[in-house]
């Protein structure tokens, strides 16, 4: 159990424990909840529990009236008995002997629905409430058959609902504000009773004492409500997640942990679509200053997110990437508002009058669109359509429902925009409804289409959030925690089988690379399964290690260069090669180097117009493939993209004529298109779409027989990235092949020899800085120059403790004299001592070729097994 870092303020001080369906549907959690109890209770509190209606018991209440208005046949209310009869056993408890008063009113209540064929908002509030009734009653007779001294409390006795000044009776009694100032008489009440009390979510009472609900996740509502009111030293949300993340890890791979928040932040995530939280329960927290803690019932150890009133970090940043959905949006436009006082005013009179709450706003010189979040909204077709008609005797209106948002939260969002900007290429092909910068810069919203959401969230989570974050505010991702027993990696990590050999091979050495053949063959064999596919050729530049180059000739494969210095290697490697699997791709190269690759009979790809302007009788009568720019950038970091307008690739779309009209005049064929976008892609379909203009600019000359779609194939690079679908892109690209009946190359560098690679150097010193941890190594950016020079993320791991617990965050670094010589930052390692073996992971690609002797250091060496 997780140690309690807080001691009460005073005797008697409350502390409140809320917990959520899934955690009181299960006798593993109840067991958890008991020991909870009993140790904040043995630590001097006074507990009070809040929990919610047992997992999915509210989705089969609203069922239940549904089938109670339309039909006699009651399969919920069945379904809404058996789940609590289960639980009640597996509690150990006497039946429902406790419940049947309830369960009673419940079948009363749905025959009066049934026998009026209607459902008024009081006779749904009661029927609603009798969920989290029956659920706290099973609890409290399963804490006190433990021996706790327990007091059941109906909520209704102690929250009260203020007048909804809407009039709205719906509103009234389905979505209920309570009063929540501090109440002396209702603390000194409860102080009188014994042990721990037990009361329910979601349900209070209005000043009839008829009984009214707070919304769907109002019990996170009912909780802070009465902490507030019981000026509480505290307040614990336990639910099924370890805390608040920066994006839903059920839809987003890799979501990181958020430690502390403070209450704007948790306000923001909250009412951006974090569903952690209900946006309404930080409130009366703020309000009082109570310190608010999300746990993980199935991990109760975990520390989860704290939220308080500290300002716990001040450096700019996005904290979370979120999505809401089903959103209404309203576009007012007419000249007339230009200028006119009061506009603003008729126009949201109209939105008040008919109860409707707005969310995002944008406004012009004509137009003004707002928002309607129907999840905290009470919005249905009959209403918009008076709001239409209301809003068209003073402008032009147009509604749209079900677009969604997606939110980009963080600390002071204005002075990262630079940082963002680059990011934002993921809309490139989606329209945005309305853009809005919230004022408290807090958050930059996006308003897009009905089911764009969900992929935009997870490419602007996979950009904007990454491994190198601030640890003060940032933990582990979701995979790591709910994987948090693992110490030893996956043993399908061929390093990980082979530890014993690679600590062998380092032995007598400071730093090593080491790659492992039979990984490259394996790569090689996936590639050579896309059946749309005719040539691959490597890129030598990645790894032009020999017995590299050997296993990639032999097993077929051809081989791209880039200068002539690689195209010499090869070809004295590999002398009886077939001139025709060499591709000869240089950038802003001297024109020997292009007479060099002429003499050798290789193919040749232009990126430039250039040598055809200045050097046309190079190519005359010369069969050649030309590299388009078709502004399809893609990789993690901006050094390397390779297309648009501020990359030096390229030939743009726009001088295709251009081309045309100077290789017909030097009379030069171009059989090839060619086009590379980046390194690192995991978006399967991004070459189906590089296919398709390739093949629609290949009209453009009659000669052409191939498109190259370069390289970039991403590889897995840390916890909770999700592989390429080879097969998403070999069906794109057959029926590219199809339409065009051109052949296709790629010519994969990172994709074939990434994961092959480890580099092994030892721990040389140990340092601390403040709260910061240093751990330095023989070898730096000298041996492996892709963190420092892009950003690049590789798993690093301690190859002589790899069973032992990573409990420890800190900076990997080198010995380079350069503040940028960091292989890692912000990792999780087990204790590290002078001598120990460290390894970073995925360097077979991109590694020891761009190794220097700067410092006169010498890189790493190379070998192989």
């Amino acid at each position: 159990m997780r140690t309690l870092e807080k001691k009460p303020s005073s005797p008697g001080s409350w502390l409140v424990l809320k917990f959520g369906g899934t955690s009181v549907s299960s006798l593993k959690n109840w067991k958890t909840i008991r020991d909870l109890v009993d140790e904040r209770t043995q630590a001097g509190f006074r507990v009070l529990v809040v929990h919610s209606a047992l997992k999915g018991i509210s989705n089969l209440l609203e069922q239940s009236i549904q089938e109670a208005l339309s039909k006699d046949q009651q399969l919920a209310l069945v379904d809404i008995i058996k789940a609590h009869s289960s639980l009640s056993s597996d509690l150990g408890l006497d039946g429902l002997d406790g419940l049947n008063e309830d369960i009673q009113i419940l079948k009363s209540s749905l025959a009066k629905v049934n026998h009026q064929k209607r459902i008024d908002p009081p006779l749904q509030a009661e029927i609603m409430a009798l969920g989290e009734l029956m659920a706290t009653r099973l609890g409290a007779a399963f804490l006190e058959a433990q021996g706790l001294d327990i007091n059941w409390i109906d909520a209704r006795r102690l929250l009260c609902s203020v007048k909804s000044v809407q009039k709205n009776e719906k509103i009234s009694y389905l979505s209920a504000i309570c009063d929540f100032s501090p109440d002396e008489n209702l603390k000194n009440h409860l102080s009188d009773l014994s042990g721990t009390l037990i009361t329910q979510g979601f349900i209070a009472s209005n000043e009839n004492g008829e009984t009214v609900l707070l919304g769907r996740g109002g019990s996170d509502t009912s909780a802070s409500y009465l902490a507030a009111k019981l000026k509480s030293d505290g307040i614990e949300i336990w639910t099924d997640v370890p805390g608040i993340y920066s994006a839903n890890p059920r839809i987003v791979r890799g979501t990181r942990q958020i430690k502390i928040l403070n209450y704007p932040e948790a306000q923001e995530i909250a009412s951006t679509g974090g569903s952690i939280l209900h946006p309404r329960c930080l409130a009366p927290l703020r309000q009082e200053k109570i310190p608010l803690q999300i746990l993980c019932t199935d991990q109760p150890n975990l520390s989860g997110t704290m939220v308080s009133d500290k300002v716990h970090n001040i450096t700019p940043g996005v904290r979370s990437i979120s999505r809401r959905t089903g959103i209404t949006l309203v576009s007012m436009e007419t000249l007339g508002m230009w200028h006119k006082i009061g506009f603003l005013s008729d126009a949201f009179r109209c939105f008040s009058n008919l109860g409707l709450s707005i969310d995002l706003i944008s406004t012009s010189e004509t137009n003004v669109t707002v928002t309607l979040d129907k999840e905290t909204h009470d919005i249905d077709s009959s209403k918009l359509s008076q709001l239409e008609e209301h809003l068209k005797e003073m402008c032009r209106v147009k509604i749209l429902e079900n677009v969604e948002i997606v939110s980009v939260v963080g600390h002071k969002i204005r002075s990262i925009l630079h940082e963002i900007g680059p990011a934002l290429e993921v809309f490139e092909k989606h329209k945005i409804h309305l853009l809005t910068q919230a004022s408290n810069d807090l958050n930059l919203s996006f308003v897009v289409g009905q089911d764009q959401s969900k992929p935009l969230v997870q490419k602007l989570h996979y950009i904007l959030v990454q491994p190198d974050l601030d640890s003060t505010v940032f933990g582990d991702t979701w995979e790591q925690l709910s994987h948090s027993n693992q110490t030893k990696p996956s043993s399908d990590l061929w390093w990980a089988r082979k530890r014993d050999k690679l600590l062998k091979i380092v032995e007598s050495k400071k730093s090593i690379y080491v790659y492992n053949l039979e990984t490259i063959q394996k790569a090689i064999d996936r590639l050579r399964s896309l059946d749309s596919v005719d040539s691959i050729y490597f890129a030598t530049k990645a790894n032009s290690n020999p017995k590299v180059l050997q296993v990639v000739y032999e097993a077929g494969l051809n081989l791209e260069c880039v200068s002539a210095e690689e195209l010499e290697h090869v070809l004295k490697l590999f002398p009886d090669i077939d001139r025709k699997r060499i591709l000869f791709t240089p950038n802003f190269a001297p024109r020997s180097e292009y007479m060099y690759a002429l003499d050798k009979r290789v193919w040749i790809t232009l990126d430039n117009l250039y040598p055809l302007v200045h050097w046309p009788e190079l190519f005359k009568n010369q069969e050649i493939l030309i590299r388009l720019d078709t502004g399809q950038a893609k990789g993690h970091h901006r050094y390397v993209r390779t297309q648009g307008l501020h990359t030096k690739f390229g030939i743009p779309l726009f001088e295709l004529d251009e081309v045309y009209r100077r290789v017909t005049a030097c009379g030069t064929k171009v059989v090839g298109l060619h086009a590379h976008s980046g390194s690192g892609i995991l978006d399967s379909d991004h070459w189906g779409k590089v296919a398709a203009i390739l093949v629609e600019a290949s009209a453009k000359f009659s000669t052409v027989r191939y498109i190259n779609l370069g390289g970039g194939l991403g590889v897995v690079e840390r916890t909770g990235q999700s592989p390429l679908d080879l097969s998403i892109i070999d069906q794109s690209l057959a029926e590219a092949k199809k339409t065009s009946g051109l052949e296709i190359w790629l010519e994969p560098g990172r994709y074939l020899v990434a994961e092959s690679g480890v580099l092994l150097t030892k721990v040389t010193q140990l340092k601390g800085k403040g709260s910061t941890r240093y751990v330095g190594v023989a070898t730096g950016m000298n041996s492996l120059i892709r963190p420092a020079l892009y950003g690049a993320y590789h798993e690093i791991v301690n190859l002589s403790r790899l069973d032992e617990a990573r409990g420890n965050v800190v900076n990997v670094v080198g010995p380079i004299c350069e503040t940028t010589d960091l292989l890692g930052s912000n990792r999780h390692l087990p204790e590290c001592v002078e001598g120990d073996v460290l390894l970073v992971a995925n360097t077979g690609a991109y590694g020891y070729v761009m190794g220097s002797h700067y410092n006169l250091r010498k890189p790493a060496e190379e070998f192989t097994l």
